[in-house]
């Protein structure tokens, strides 16, 4: 089934059973449930129990979840997506007193697939790029940077010539995110059914994960970000309501 375009300009894409069980976990602390409750979770979400089973059997070859005396849990490379989930929720930043954590690309000779990695995991600490081998962003977040990153990069921090104002508006595209991060919190309002809205708080949790994070002086007026993680962690409240409800059942 396609995505549906609807007059706030999105196309979300029904999830599919796996997407679903994968948000259900996602959002649970800690992210691990018995198979039965998982079923009949899913099951709230336009998910037949047989194509449910179907999918945990196919994400725990995969490698998505691990089966446990009790239940599923998250596997070990799912845990650190809920840890970037949680913190795209919760960032943890600190005043900004105009330095710039700046990231110079000292390693060569990689191959695409290493300068590929290494690309989405800068872009995963919210850093963006200057130019080709040069990273950077406000120092604003209170964040640890991967320890493997001293091999592949000088660090430095700098105060640039250009008004801060302005080199925040050319390395990310602020009003483009701010005009999704409207469409979604509309979506979300007018989403009524479950699978509906469970697909819209997962793009609003991608979303979230793009948002550059940025010192209030250098956002523009208006800036949605709040109100969009106030939206998600008002979901999630609900979510953990009926994943405990769930729980409770004989």
């Amino acid at each position: 089934m396609s995505g549906s375009q609807v007059p706030d300009g999105l196309t979300l894409r029904p999830l599919s059973a796996r997407s679903v069980v994968l948000s259900l976990l996602l959002g649970t602390h800690p992210p691990e449930l018995p198979a039965r409750d998982l079923v009949r979770l899913v099951a709230g979400f336009d998910v037949g129990a047989s194509t449910a089973r179907a999918a945990l059997s196919r994400m725990t070859s995969a490698g998505d979840l691990r089966r446990t005396d009790t239940g599923y849990r998250l596997s070990e490379r799912l845990l650190e997506r809920q840890r970037r989930q949680d913190e795209a929720l919760r960032p943890h930043t600190r005043a900004w007193e105009g330095d710039w954590e700046t990231l110079v690309i000292t390693a060569t000779g990689r191959g695409p697939a290493a300068r590929a990695e290494l690309r989405s995991a800068l872009t995963a600490l919210r850093l963006a790029e200057l130019r080709e081998g040069v990273w950077l962003r406000p120092a604003n977040l209170d964040r640890p940077l991967p320890a493997g990153l001293d091999r592949v990069a000088e660090r430095l921090v700098s105060r640039p010539g250009t008004p801060a104002g302005d080199l925040a508006a050319r390395l990310w595209p602020l009003d483009d995110w701010a005009d999704t991060a409207r469409a979604l919190l509309a979506r979300v309002d007018r989403s009524r059914r479950p699978a509906d809205r469970l697909t819209a708080f997962a793009a609003v949790v991608r979303h979230l994960l793009a948002d550059p994070v940025l010192p209030a002086a250098l956002l523009p007026a208006d800036w949605p970000g709040a109100a969009l993680r106030d939206a998600y962690a008002r979901y999630q409240r609900e979510q953990s309501g009926q994943v405990r409800a769930h729980g409770t059942r004989t």
